[in-house]
């Protein structure tokens, strides 16, 4: 990821309603939701939420689908995946080992599966 596209997505990311989006949309997973359930899930309107899904859609971080007369919205795990692998690509440089703690830890801040 360059760093532009690191600082879009994390620009897009600075705003509540925006960030609710996107943590509701990682929660739904690969499923996605419909973009008048985010709207009435997060008490938006459905236009003030449209400018919104734009911005994370531009930043790379969530992804849009018609589905007849439905949009679908879902995270963008590829995109989430590089502004990750960017924001700690440089980890500890040349001692991998200082990093374990950090990666630990933000397995451990993952929920957890069901059934696990």
């Amino acid at each position: 990821m360059e760093k532009i596209n690191a600082i879009a997505a994390l620009s897009a990311l600075g705003q509540e309603t925006r960030l609710d989006v996107f943590r509701m949309l990682m929660r739904a997973g690969p499923g996605g939701v419909a973009a008048g359930d985010l709207a009435e899930r997060l008490g938006v309107r459905s236009n003030t939420l449209s400018t919104h899904l734009a911005v994370l859609v531009r930043a790379g971080l969530i992804a849009s689908e018609r589905e007849g007369r439905t949009i679908l919205y879902r995270a963008d795990f590829d995109g989430t995946r590089a502004l990750i692998g960017f924001l700690v690509g440089d980890c500890c440089a040349d001692r991998p080992e200082l990093c374990a703690p950090f990666i630990t830890g933000l397995s451990g801040a993952l929920p957890a599966k069901a059934g696990s």
